[in-house]
């Protein structure tokens, strides 16, 4: 499984925006954005001349980057995105939210989306009683995702359970914290997508 091995920190400074790469941490002191609101490297207190292109292209490496996708992935997913009915950008942002790693983790199973992911490229999660060890595997409403029985004690699951328990999850999601089992009731709305993403600059730098 390809994946980015840049330290997280430094992505987050780099885009100038939290992307809670390091799930509970960034919402504390030691959040390196916090101390350091600047990006990355010698000429990072200077400010390159933003061009309309560099706005785009920013906006489309943080968006790539918070849900964790190489470059081949986020593009394979916005062709399908320009495919399917309605809005190309809300198609986008609906089919990285639906992903099976990201649903582990709105659901409160992982720390952070590169936890989700190796939760379930370990063959920790089910799928309709299933196991399923693809990170983006496509759920669709109704779908049922669960923790497999023999991997429900594990410490990093219980820790993320009892961190994310004041943490309200999305309406799109319903979930059975007593089986750790989460479904899938509707695709979600461009308003219960919350992530600090601009999909139209992304639209508007693959039209080029």
């Amino acid at each position: 499984m390809a994946r980015n091995i840049e330290p997280a920190c430094k992505i987050c400074r780099r885009e100038k925006d939290k992307l809670f790469l390091k799930g509970e941490r960034c919402l504390t002191e030691k959040c390196a954005l916090t101390r350091r609101p600047y990006p990355p490297g010698e000429r990072g207190h200077t400010r390159p001349r933003e061009t309309g292109y560099l706005i785009q292209l920013r906006e489309k490496q943080k968006a790539k980057r918070y849900y964790g996708l190489m470059e081949k992935q986020f593009h394979n997913t916005y062709k399908k995105a320009t495919r399917q009915k309605g809005i190309t950008g809300e198609n986008l942002l609906r089919l990285l939210e639906m992903r099976l790693d990201n649903v582990v983790y709105l659901l409160g199973l992982s720390m952070s989306r590169d936890h989700a992911k190796q939760l379930v490229s370990h063959g920790h999660i089910m799928v309709n009683d299933r196991k399923t060890d693809v990170p983006s595997y496509q759920l669709k409403p109704n779908d049922v995702v669960q923790v497999v029985e023999k991997s429900r004690q594990l410490d990093q699951i219980a820790a993320s359970l009892e961190s994310s328990s004041s943490h309200e999850r999305p309406q799109w999601l319903e979930f059975d914290k007593q089986n750790l089992k989460g479904t899938v009731l509707r695709p979600p709305t461009r308003g219960e997508i919350t992530v600090p993403i601009s999909e139209q600059l992304i639209v508007e730098l693959y039209s080029k």
